[in-house]
């Protein structure tokens, strides 16, 4: 079965930060990987479910005229809310993904750290969701840790595959190293806009 919702709550209970996402040099090397590869500067807007805390959010926020965010543990929208006080384009729902999916349309949705403890049959209607959801120019960036986790019905690895083998779109990005995979699939298949000019 999927990870239920109160083991998140209880790893929250008495840690602000219990995957080390401030302080761990692979979380924050892995966070510039990650905005490293998105091809645009700027996104109308975005989405990311399994915000945990907001670090990753944060940075996506820089990114994003209006980001949504989601997590299924109250604390840790709380505690991302608070993360991204200084920026009112963001917002922060409790939720839980396929059945609290969000309304409108986005053109970045990112499914970070966070499918592998799905059954793979829930992911799959997680992933039906994601092409109805993407503008015509949208894209799904996906990241995940490649080693097992106890207790987690899948492994990374397994989530790319069902997302490569269930989202109709193409796949414009792959970069993996030894602990993680990055992917991006879009509706366009053009590459970084060379006419996007540089806002400072």
């Amino acid at each position: 079965m999927s990870v239920p919702a109160d083991y998140f709550d209880e790893l929250f209970a008495d840690n602000d930060d219990p995957w080390a996402f401030r302080t761990r040099w692979y979380e924050q090397r892995k966070r510039d990987v990650t905005l490293a590869a998105l091809p645009r500067q700027r996104y109308a807007r975005g989405f990311e479910p399994g915000c945990a805390n907001g670090e990753l959010s944060l940075r996506l926020a820089e990114r994003c005229d209006q980001l949504l965010c989601m997590d299924m543990s109250s604390r840790a929208v709380e505690l991302a809310r608070t993360r991204l006080a200084p920026f009112p384009q963001a917002q922060v729902v409790e939720g839980c993904l396929p059945h609290d999916w969000p309304k409108g349309q986005f053109d970045l949705i990112v499914i970070s750290e966070w499918a592998y403890y799905l059954e793979p049959e829930l992911f799959v209607a997680v992933i039906e969701r994601l092409a109805n959801s993407l503008t015509p120019d949208g894209a799904v960036l996906a990241c995940h840790w490649l080693h097992p986790i106890d207790g987690c019905p899948m492994h990374g690895a397994d989530a790319h595959a069902l997302i490569s083998r269930h989202l109709p779109l193409t796949r414009t990005l792959r970069h993996e190293e030894t602990d993680f995979l990055l992917e991006m699939w879009s509706r366009q298949t053009a590459g970084i806009d060379l006419s996007e000019q540089v806002r400072t």
